[in-house]
């Protein structure tokens, strides 16, 4: 069985409480955001005992069957009998966007509430929080304009066309990895169809439900990218590179977003011979901090997160103390 990559960083055990008297929160959403490693998978399990809560996965990659190890994915035994939802439901061959996924959680926000379950959102994936979470419409798409550009992908790479994405959109350029091409086909395409920066499409800080609660885990910068260099050797150890092979085997190479996961994009230039094991893994690191700053970048500038210290030994107590009593 893969080690528990997410328990092994965890910085203390929570003392769970009995499941408190019931509040009413079910009209709710509660969102629990942050980086990388910095233990949202464990408050939110220890939140949802505490109010009868169920999960909805908001991480871009943790919906991939079979992405495990890599995503650091809750194992059924480290979910603790809470209903986790939107885990291992496409496989890595399918493309997914982030408005499928928006219907996708708000539709499992709707079931739990409609149950009288309160939904607590947990992921670092700040886009997709937020289209799941705010008023947030997606510009339209082109069949024509699409297809011109993907081929223009496959001719030119992806790093030649987030490089023109750069000269139109360097706002857009820097939330964008020069490695997706999916991403940065898609925005050289709403660029293309409204005349406007790809940036300006992102809509003002409106949550589309009337009572949201959004707590942030805050790791000082040192500290978190110790945890993510851990993180990545714990994943080495749990059989990352087989995790890989055995995807690899299943399609992972067709995927065209599952491929670019931090981690498995790596491993699998390992296995192509373009990369040795120790330089794949060096470049997850990277990667991984990288991504960090990012991640860091799209949070700090919204006003609505309430942040508390990832290591506090009352993180749990002040978590639930956010709520309405």
């Amino acid at each position: 069985m893969p080690l528990a990559v997410g328990t092994l960083l965890r910085p203390y055990a929570f003392n769970i409480p009995g499941k408190l008297p019931p509040m009413s929160l079910s009209n709710f959403v509660v969102a629990v955001i942050g980086p990388t490693a910095a233990g949202k998978s464990d408050l939110a399990v220890a939140m949802a005992h505490a109010l009868g809560a169920e999960i909805i996965n908001v991480d871009s990659m943790q919906i991939y069957r079979g992405m495990d190890i890599g995503t650091a994915k809750l194992s059924v035994a480290e979910r603790e009998g809470i209903p986790h939802h939107l885990l291992d439901i496409v496989d890595v061959t399918r493309p997914a966007t982030v408005a499928e996924f928006q219907v996708w959680a708000r539709d499992a926000i709707a079931d739990c509430q409609a149950r009288g379950v309160l939904p607590i959102l947990v992921g670092g994936s700040a886009l997709y929080i937020r289209a799941v979470l705010d008023v947030f419409d997606f510009p339209g798409t082109d069949p024509v304009v699409r297809e011109r550009l993907e081929g223009e992908l496959e001719a030119v790479g992806s790093e030649a066309m987030w490089e023109r994405l750069l000269a139109v959109d360097p706002g857009a350029a820097g939330q964008i990895l020069p490695g997706n091409g999916r991403r940065i086909v898609r925005a050289l395409e709403v660029i293309e169809l409204t005349g406007e920066v790809y940036g300006s499409k992102l809509p003002p800080y409106v949550f589309a439900y009337d009572n949201v609660v959004v707590i942030g885990l805050a790791v000082p910068r040192p500290e978190l990218n110790e945890r993510l260099a851990l993180r990545v050797d714990r994943m080495w150890e749990a059989g990352l590179v087989d995790e890989v092979r055995a995807l690899e085997a299943a399609g992972l190479r067709d995927g065209r977003t599952a491929s670019r996961a931090l981690g498995y994009a790596q491993v699998l230039e390992f296995l192509a011979g373009d990369l040795t094991e120790d330089e794949a893994r060096e470049a997850t690191v990277i990667g991984t901090r990288k991504f960090a700053r990012r991640q860091d970048r799209w949070f700090k500038v919204d006003p609505r997160i309430n942040w508390l210290p990832y290591d506090s030994p009352t993180l749990l107590a002040d978590a639930l103390a956010l709520l309405p009593r």
